[in-house]
């Protein structure tokens, strides 16, 4: 019996991840998002965004930036409200990779989040026509309309009531999935649209988006009870997908057989994610670890600037996160946890919590949501592997059972 998995990011772990944040500006005011900064000033000009570019390309053989491939990444905000920019700045990148014969020419990606709302738009459409062989583009959409119009609502001033964004959202969808054929979707959990995630990630499948990754917010926004809610949901979830065989077609990111087990620091002893070997540019031409080291991604602490398009990178100030890994910011208690593996954790997040200037202390505010997710994966498992058992079973027996045109002695 077929079981569908979660497909792997394009070129994993062989590409460099350049992001340019080309606004801090976003139609929505979503309650769970990161970007506490976000604001309608800070725009990327295009003479910053091209000296990003030139900077990066004259290092084709330097360390930082001889990777097999390139994924040059779009956010803000929401990056579409600056398609004009984006559409300029891509035509210089493949202009300039060309003409300099850069291996990236021959592997490249312009990689986009976005809410969605203005996907149809005749500017937005047009340059995927441009570029749609070299494009990924994911639309955020968190479940059913209740759940999504919780937290993703239309920025106010807060005189009326909240406007949640769904129907602007859903309704471009079909386009979405026609142009990227099995693209998935991200899926954000904060504390108040606990209740509502296993009706949420079927409505997705209803929706024919049949990849949903999907996780927790890292910040401290958790209340008592809620990991019991959560594992509540996810056991629902879990039963769902498989008494309806859902998991033939569709993947969701909570299950997955590599989850929950002990880690060996000396085996698995690297960072969850990218921060450093990645490199973010903002709209003062300012270089970062990671877009959540820019100021409007921290709530108590300065940004974390590691150079500049004048100046080049500071490795002095790179160098912490290049030495990151599991065992040098995790408390024993994490390091020595029986379920630690695929349990997340974000540099910036951890930069931002820690009690000193630091990014060697892990936050840990999302450890009572893994435990209640493993109970509920190993629960999945179990069921899953117990019914693909006593269908094989039965399938063999009826294989063995006499045709009408068997001959029996």
């Amino acid at each position: 019996m077929k079981i569908k998995n979660n497909k792997v990011t394009w070129q994993e772990n062989s590409a460099k991840n350049i992001t340019f944040i080309v606004t801090k500006d976003c139609q929505l005011a979503c309650k769970y998002c990161y970007l506490v900064g976000k604001n309608e000033k800070e725009r990327m000009s295009f003479d910053v965004a091209k000296a990003a570019i030139d900077y990066i390309l004259d290092r084709e053989n330097e360390k930082n930036f001889d990777t097999e491939s390139v994924i040059w990444d779009f956010i803000g905000g929401e990056p579409f409200l600056e398609i004009d920019l984006i559409d300029k700045v891509c035509d210089y990148i493949k202009q300039e990779m060309y003409s300099r014969n850069h291996h990236w020419f021959n592997s490249y990606r312009f990689s986009f989040s976005t809410n969605g709302i203005n996907y149809d738009s005749e500017k937005v459409q047009k340059f995927i026509k441009k570029n749609k062989s070299h494009l990924s583009i994911a639309i955020t959409i968190d479940g059913t309309k209740r759940k999504h119009d919780l937290n993703r609502i239309w920025k106010g001033d807060g005189s009326g009531p909240e406007r949640g964004s769904y129907d602007d959202v859903v309704r471009n969808i079909p386009l979405w999935q026609s142009q990227f054929p099995g693209v998935g979707t991200k899926v954000t959990i904060s504390s108040a649209d606990i209740p509502y995630i296993c009706e949420s990630v079927l409505h997705l499948y209803d929706l024919g988006i049949h990849q949903v990754n999907i996780n927790c917010v890292f910040e401290k926004v958790w209340k008592e009870g809620d990991d019991k809610l959560f594992e509540e949901q996810l056991m629902m979830l879990a039963d769902t997908i498989i008494d309806r065989d859902l998991y033939i077609e569709n993947s969701c990111s909570f299950f997955s057989e590599d989850l929950g087990k002990p880690l060996d620091c000396k085996l698995q002893n690297h960072n969850w994610c990218g921060a450093g070997k990645m490199l973010a540019i903002d709209a003062q031409g300012n270089f970062y670890p990671c877009t959540r080291f820019a100021q409007y991604s921290l709530r108590d602490k300065e940004a974390w600037i590691i150079g500049n398009i004048h100046d080049g990178i500071d490795n002095n100030k790179l160098r912490p996160f290049l030495t990151l890994d599991r065992c040098t910011q995790s408390t024993p208690e994490c390091a020595d946890c029986e379920v630690a593996e695929g349990c997340a954790w974000c540099q910036g997040e951890n930069y931002d919590a820690a009690k000193t200037h630091t990014v060697f202390e892990r936050a840990t505010a999302i450890c009572l949501m893994h435990k209640a997710r493993v109970r509920a994966n190993n629960y999945y498992w179990n069921k899953l592997y117990r019914k693909l058992e006593l269908e094989g079973t039965r399938e063999e027996f009826e294989n063995q059972k006499p045709k009408s045109n068997d001959i029996i002695c």
